[in-house]
């Protein structure tokens, strides 16, 4: 929540936004959780190649839950925060948060602790330059 009103805000930078697609659903019409999870990673690796500037990969995703549905059609953003730089990792918060298809509200759909290492050309692990 803000300080100016109740309006619940995203914690971090917005670094992706796209639309929930009918490819995207499950049998129920709802965009797969998989599908979701994805485009977090996406999201949280973004971020983790600007901290480590340059290549950089998933080694861990903590602390999941789903908090609603995401419909078709809705406008799926991902906001990060960085948690902890390590010698050779990356600790991010990825939230993902929808607007209401009602009243156009700020929805949180989920969150997640993603861990990223720095990786060299060869695929080894390096240091992230301070």
């Amino acid at each position: 929540m803000n300080d100016i009103d109740s309006t619940p805000v995203p914690h971090g930078e917005l670094s992706l936004q796209t639309v929930a697609m009918p490819k995207d659903t499950n049998a129920s019409g709802d965009i797969f959780g998989g599908w979701l999870l994805s485009q977090m990673d996406i999201a949280g690796l973004i971020t983790a190649m600007d901290v480590a500037d340059g290549r950089a990969a998933t080694v861990a995703i903590n602390g999941m839950a789903f908090l609603t549905p995401v419909h078709v059609g809705a406008v799926v953003s991902c906001y990060c925060d960085v948690l902890e730089v390590g010698r050779s990792s990356v600790r991010i918060v990825v939230e993902v948060w929808i607007n209401s298809q009602h009243d156009g509200e700020p929805i949180k759909v989920t969150e997640g602790e993603f861990v990223y290492v720095a990786i060299d050309k060869n695929g080894r692990t390096r240091a992230i330059k301070g």
